[in-house]
């Protein structure tokens, strides 16, 4: 029986139905309402996005690189010695600080009667700010950058934790103890990311004496200390040339430079503006855990875009060739069109079903690190 030739109306209508059926509605959203419902998931865990590629490469990462002073910890330490200084010094060392956006900076300027910063004072990323004082240059860094390596180096270690800052002005120097506090889920994060496989460092300018018992509160074995802005970029480089995806997180002047080399970086709400301006994304408040949110939420938003993609594929590897074979009329493609747009959309919703990880922070052992920043005994 010989086979009917189809009408020129049938031909139209098949063209018509394939026309619609072939929309690539479905595959232009698979992508892009995951990154918009991820967007605003991650806006709601405190992340701000400053980079539309940050959730991919969130994605990707399997090591963590935390800066310890102002990233691990909170941003205001206290000066703890400032009682036992000549008042002149404390005084001038506290105005110094005024030009700095380093939390050690910001500890000693909360000490300043005077709130009116030196003129011309530069500040040496790494290292310290100095100005001309009465004449003569004055230094506020770190003993190396100050010229008093071998003065008061006993401090930091009176109370582990506690971190040193030091000054300079002629004959006259002082080393200033400041103890800061761990963010107060900072263990409970990094347990958290090491749970999930993530490689765990800290890359910090802080002498290693204080560096040493935060990186033992948090579980974290690999850790160095009194690294340059030149060190931490090399030690970064190092991880990505042995293929590793690194997420550099840190809130320092010195940190910049380290946020941009990284795959991915991030950087808390409190950090200096051009730690902000080189990080990918920015996290709001004292917790770290939007730092594990982030990484979890960009996971999962991977996922999602992968099977909204093979969605789009095998809709249109079935519907394709029903649509070409006659069996589809226009009415019945555009529902199928619209259907798979739908479905793509509402599978990217499922970025908003993660579980947050706010539980209470786990006890302290004897011989760590408290929150408080004190030896638990």
């Amino acid at each position: 029986m010989a086979r009917r030739r189809a009408s020129l109306h049938d031909s139209i209508i098949t063209a018509i139905a394939v026309l619609i059926i072939t929309c690539p509605c479905a595959l232009a959203l698979a992508i892009p309402a995951v990154q918009v419902v991820a967007s605003g998931t991650l806006f709601r865990a405190g992340v701000i996005l400053n980079a539309g590629d940050a959730i991919e490469r969130l994605a990707e990462v399997d090591t963590v690189v935390f800066d310890k002073t102002g990233t691990l910890t909170l941003p205001e330490p206290r000066v703890a010695n400032a009682a036992d200084l000549d008042p002149d010094v404390l005084e001038r060392a506290a105005r110094l600080a005024l030009s700095s956006r380093h939390p050690l900076a910001a500890a000693l300027a909360r000490e300043a009667r005077d709130r009116a910063p030196y003129e011309g004072a530069i500040e040496e990323p790494g290292q310290g700010i100095r100005a001309l004082i009465d004449g003569a240059e004055a230094r506020l860094g770190s003993r190396a950058f100050c010229g008093v390596a071998g003065a008061s180096g006993h401090l930091s270690d009176l109370e582990p934790g506690t971190s040193v800052i030091a000054f300079a002005h002629g004959d006259r120097s002082a080393v200033f103890a400041v103890h800061q506090k761990l963010r107060p889920d900072a263990a409970l994060v990094t347990r958290s990311l090491a749970e999930r496989g993530f490689d765990l460092h800290i890359l910090s300018g802080d002498h290693p004496s204080a560096v040493a018992p935060v990186a033992a509160a948090l579980g974290i074995s690999q850790w160095q200390g009194g690294l340059t802005p030149a060190q931490k970029i090399a030690a970064i480089d190092a991880l990505q040339a042995a293929g590793h995806r690194v997420l550099m997180v840190g809130d320092g002047l010195n940190d910049a430079p380290s946020l941009a080399a990284a795959h991915v970086s991030l950087s808390p709400i409190c950090a200096a503006h051009i730690a902000q301006a080189h990080a990918d994304a920015v996290f709001l408040g004292e917790r770290l855990a939007p730092v594990l949110d982030a990484v979890r939420i960009g996971r999962r938003a991977r996922r999602l875009m992968q099977q909204n993609l093979w969605l789009a594929v095998v809709y249109n590897a079935i519907a394709v060739p029903i649509a070409i074979a006659g069996f589809v009329t226009p009415l019945i493609a555009a529902a199928a069109m619209s259907g798979s747009s739908i479905l793509v959309t509402v599978n990217a919703l499922r970025v908003r079903r993660w579980s947050e990880h706010r539980a209470p922070a786990p006890a302290v052992l004897p011989g760590t690190l408290a929150p408080g920043g004190a030896r638990s005994s």
